[in-house]
């Protein structure tokens, strides 16, 4: 259950908002578990000497489970308001490994008062502060 406050309506939407921090600690199975439903066995995201073999440091998370992850942020955020994603794009700077703590996060960055629509800027932090996956999406809320 994620603890970020919903927002209700497009008039409650203020720039600079921040959305989240919303903290989740990664297992290697969640990852195993992710890649393989998607249809990805490559050793990348199942086993760590597999991974090696392949230059990696180890396991990584998949990207679009990366992005799966920043969708349910803004999901989670739009709540029960009606609202919905119309974009949202993503750019990987550093490798997501499992069994770590990553933090996603947001904040609004424009309103567009007569679409009745909003950008937020995303990403997915490290432990260090380090800003792994960057991105944005485009909300739009009912008229």
């Amino acid at each position: 259950m994620s603890d970020i406050v919903a927002i209700d309506r497009f008039e409650n939407v203020q720039i600079g908002a921040a959305i989240g921090p919303e903290p989740m600690f990664l297992s290697k199975e969640q990852s195993r578990r992710y890649a393989r439903a998607c249809g990805l066995d490559a050793p990348r995201f199942t086993d760590d000497e597999g991974a090696r073999k392949e230059g990696l440091p180890g396991m990584i998370i998949p990207g679009n489970m990366s992005l799966g992850l920043l969708t349910k942020l803004v999901t989670d955020w739009i709540g029960q308001s009606g609202a919905r994603i119309v974009r949202i794009g993503t750019t990987y700077r550093v490798l997501v490994q499992p069994d770590h703590t990553i933090s996603l996060q947001g904040f609004v960055t424009h309103t567009y008062p007569e679409e009745r629509a909003c950008e937020i800027d995303l990403w997915i932090e490290n432990e260090d502060g380090e800003r792994m996956v960057t991105g944005t999406a485009t909300v739009q809320f009912p008229k």
